[in-house]
């Protein structure tokens, strides 16, 4: 009935405190529920990169490759809206070198048929960016590698070189691109990347005809993105649903500490029934006597001191044991064993000139040290010692 009592209590606790735990529930960050929005002011970033691109057009493929590669470079300001889409606006420059049918934007003439043509676009550009690496593996703030790719556009203003200087044209273009990001965290603001790029424009004017026609130029860039304020994302918080307690566990719990408390009282028992044992604790001398290294006379404090000795042993009537001491770290042992016996002879005959009968002393000398203190208490092991009989 008691065990029962107790069983039945356990639960009612356990029960009471599941339903406290309902009034205020505990939550939890559920990704599978995807991730929330920051604010408007978190999430930005800034990007530099420098490379270099390749134009090509209809008559390019005279030229060789390697004539056609010039600078590119870009700075952008940007915003994740979510871990997977992002927003970026900047601007970016591209030299663009080729061969042209007509004497429009050349250099110098290539053969007889071809113009070398170089000039300058500089250009406002924006791109819708997608991270699919948080895309397809999930978000995970620790990640070092991401993969993003973006598709934009921009309006470009064209600089052509003539006459070994370049000029301004006041023409504009237009431009349609894809990339893709590599990059690599190297820190929770710092971000190194690898950015290859494929972009379209309204090209010059190449033909006999001076039509227009669309060129296209590859580019590859290495660059640096910083971001700002808050860089990471939170999932949605859900509450956690407690667990139904389990009563059988309970019982368990309550049987094994029944057990324990028999246990207990059986050892209670055995303490109580145990004899008590008298402890025997060593005898403290009645004084001790210290010397300078290498002594065995008494100083006159010392005198006084064993005066007092004295009386205190006649009036006692009982027999003392007097051990002489040395220390073992300084000294042979025949000096050792010299001034322990010139000490402890020394005390016995002090005491007996005081009035104390020579058969209440018990002369003796010990080989070894009075403290297992080592050499650095060496001063504590030149002694005599005076311990009352049992």
């Amino acid at each position: 009935m008691f065990k029962r009592s107790i069983l039945g209590l356990a639960c009612a606790m356990l029960f009471g405190a599941s339903a406290f735990a309902q009034e205020a529930p505990q939550t939890v960050q559920d990704p599978s529920q995807g991730y929330l929005f920051n604010r408007f002011s978190n999430n930005w970033f800034v990007t530099g990169e420098g490379g270099v691109g390749v134009m090509f057009s209809k008559f390019d493929s005279e030229e060789g490759l390697g004539k056609r590669i010039a600078p590119a470079a870009s700075i952008y300001v940007g915003k994740w809206f979510s871990p997977i889409i992002g927003l970026r606006l900047g601007g970016n420059y591209i030299q663009m070198k080729g061969l042209s049918e007509v004497p429009v934007w050349h250099d110098v003439r290539y053969d007889n048929q071809y113009w070398k043509q170089k000039f300058n676009e500089f250009g406002v550009v924006g791109d819708v960016m997608v991270n699919l690496t948080n895309w397809w593996c999930g978000y995970r703030p620790d990640r070092i590698y991401n993969s993003t790719v973006y598709f934009g556009g921009g309006a470009y203003w064209i600089t052509p070189y003539l006459g070994g200087e370049w000029k301004n044209a006041h023409n504009f273009n237009t431009s349609l691109r894809a990339g893709w990001i590599n990059s690599f965290n190297v820190s929770k603001a710092v971000q190194l990347f690898l950015d290859v790029r494929f972009s379209t424009f309204d090209g010059p004017q190449e033909t006999v005809k001076f039509e227009k026609k669309t060129v296209g130029d590859l580019q590859a860039y290495v660059g640096v993105t910083y971001n700002f304020n808050k860089r990471t994302w939170d999932a949605p918080v859900v509450p956690v649903c407690p667990e139904v307690p389990d009563c059988s566990a309970i019982e368990a719990r309550l049987q094994a500490a029944n057990a324990r408390i028999v246990d207990l009282e059986r050892q209670l028992q055995d303490c109580l029934n145990r004899p008590v044992e008298k402890a025997e604790c060593p005898a403290m001398p009645l004084t001790t006597i210290y010397y300078p290294i290498g002594k065995s006379s008494l100083s006159t404090r010392e005198v006084n001191v064993l005066r007092a000795v004295a009386s205190v042993m006649k009036e006692s009537g009982k027999t003392y044991t007097l051990t002489g001491w040395a220390d073992n770290y300084t000294g042979t042992d025949a000096i050792n064993t010299r001034l322990r016996h010139a000490r402890v002879n020394g005390v016995q005959r002090q005491l007996v000139r005081f009035g104390v009968a020579e058969s209440q002393l018990n002369a003796t000398v010990d080989n070894g040290n009075l403290t297992d203190l080592g050499e650095k208490a060496v001063q504590l092991d030149r002694a005599v010692t005076i311990v009352e009989n049992k």
